[in-house]
């Protein structure tokens, strides 16, 4: 067993779904819970990621009898950072570094074991403000990047390694084999491990009983796929509902109808793009629109739910497809930060009627289509590309109004129209325009106009962690940008952007 200690990283999560997929079993603790004895004794700690830093009043810290218990030890970025400090390294706000990082190793051969089988020069992903100026004590350097002197350290003798960067996203070159080096550090055997999509339903099984269940779906894979689940766990007792509240994109509900005739259970549709536009008037805070939404589906849910009481039917639990990055982006665990509240995690009220169903919440984007596959869904079900529990809300930046939300809804068909056109939309994982509510000023028809900005982002990622821009044609972005400030009204120019995650979330608000 591997026990990762989590000072509150948004990867702690994912680190264990690295080990898990190498064939290890995981226990994730908080700091103040780990016990030097443990019972089984585990064969390796990793010291996660974190947002604080080891000088600040209160930040997470263990134990330094941890250093001392002769099990091998690995610290990820906050958790090499304390291993520093509390070994007699040194650890000073430095120069910041957030997303792709190329890195050289400087020891190689026998005594690197954490560096065997990869490349002298790799990228790595980064995340952090502070920087080691001071290695710990008996720590030798293995690898460097342009920036930071100690990117990879470890005491062979010791067994106790630490890394700068993140080994556990999909974008750090060689990151896995990283891992499975220090399994083998570890003495322990790797393998492989797979999801099993009949564990999950009987998981269902037992959790709902004999009880009824009313879905939130929205046409998205995790909705998609957490009903599937549902519904083959409880069949007729399970009750889909689609808010067709006008902040989806075009096609969703279409969509959505198709999915359950495939399933067999007929979705309940509940207009309410008026109610939703009334209630989001006067608004611009990101944070109070994903609550607005959050609040609003609740209440049609419970509007339903009283609607099926008066058939004598009693539904006890509100299924949602919520994955584990919506989870940890809304402070899911001790230490973490919040990133922003998703509408089906922070937005929804404290007090409900009915108990969450979330078959998904431990799982990540790419597992979720995994299952998927595996129910022998249709691809066109599992590879649709995600879009935002609160929609296009949080993709018009200020007021949502009926004139700027056909706006966004107009330059995002021309953003997938022209994407399909060019063969591409099955080589990204999410495109978008963002109304951004910046002003500049354009020529259009030999007269002056002030209207506005458009930014279009299209990455690539696989567990929405992580991601990278997409390298987009240069004729498709022109044609996309002169669609766009030709065919919606005022807008003024469209810009591209190029921000990789870290440090830009997925979406722009």
């Amino acid at each position: 067993m591997i026990v990762i200690i989590d000072f509150g990283s948004q990867t702690t999560h994912l680190i264990a779904r690295r080990i898990k997929d190498l064939g290890v079993p995981v226990q994730i603790v908080e700091p103040k819970k780990f016990r030097p004895v443990m019972v089984p004794e585990p064969q390796g700690i990793i010291l996660s990621g974190g947002p604080s830093s080891v000088y600040e009043p209160g930040a997470p810290t263990i134990d330094p009898v941890i250093f001392s218990l002769g099990i091998p030890i690995l610290g990820i970025c906050y958790g090499l950072q304390l291993m520093s400090h509390l070994n007699g390294g040194k650890v000073v706000m430095g120069r910041r570094e957030y997303g792709p990082v190329k890195a050289s190793l400087t020891i190689r051969g026998k005594e690197s074991l954490i560096a065997k089988n990869i490349l002298p020069e790799f990228t790595v992903w980064m995340s952090h403000g502070d920087e080691i100026v001071k290695a710990p004590t008996g720590m030798k350097v293995f690898g460097t990047t342009r920036n930071m002197k100690f990117a990879i350290v470890g005491d062979v003798k010791k067994k106790q390694y630490g890394l700068q960067f993140h080994p556990e996203v999909e974008h750090t070159d060689f990151g896995l084999e990283i891992l499975r080096n220090f399994l083998a550090i570890c003495n322990l055997k790797t393998g492989s491990t797979t999801i099993s999509a009949p564990s999950l339903v009987e998981d269902i099984k037992e959790t709902v009983g004999e009880n009824y269940v009313i879905g939130a779906v929205s046409g998205g894979v995790d909705s998609t796929v957490a009903a599937v689940l549902t519904a083959k766990a409880i069949g007729d007792r399970f009750f889909p509902i689609y808010v067709d509240n006008g902040l989806m994109r075009h096609d969703a509900r279409d969509h959505v109808e198709k999915i359950f005739e495939h399933i067999g259970i007929k979705p309940i549709i509940i207009e309410a793009k008026k109610e939703m536009l009334a209630l989001l008037s006067g608004v611009k805070d990101s944070e109070e629109k994903r609550k607005i939404i959050g609040r609003h589906y609740v209440r049609v849910f419970e509007d339903e739910l009283d609607r099926l009481e008066k058939k004598g039917i009693n539904p006890q639990f509100l299924m949602q497809g919520t994955i584990y990055s919506d989870v940890i982006e809304s402070k899911g665990t001790r230490h973490s930060a919040k990133i922003k509240s998703h509408h089906n995690v922070g937005g929804l009220p404290k007090h409900m009627k009915m108990k969450l169903l979330e078959p998904l919440r431990e799982f990540y984007k790419d597992e979720v289509r995994a299952i998927g596959l595996k129910m022998n869904l249709p691809k066109e079900f599992i590879y649709k590309q995600p879009f935002p529990g609160p929609g296009y809300a949080v993709r018009i930046r200020g007021f949502v109004t009926e004139k700027r939300l056909a706006m966004e809804e107009q330059a995002d068909r021309i953003v997938m129209e022209e994407l399909g056109r060019a063969k591409l939309l099955d080589k990204i994982f999410i495109s978008f325009p963002v109304l951004t509510g910046a002003m500049s000023t354009a020529v259009k028809g030999d007269g002056r106009s002030f209207s506005e900005v458009v930014a279009l982002r299209v990455v690539e990622s696989a567990d929405i962690m992580t991601s990278t821009w997409a390298k987009l044609p240069y004729d498709v972005l022109q044609t996309i940008s002169s669609r766009i400030v030709n065919e919606v009204p005022d807008v003024s120019r469209v810009v591209y952007d190029i921000s990789t995650k870290p440090p830009a979330t997925m979406e722009w608000e």
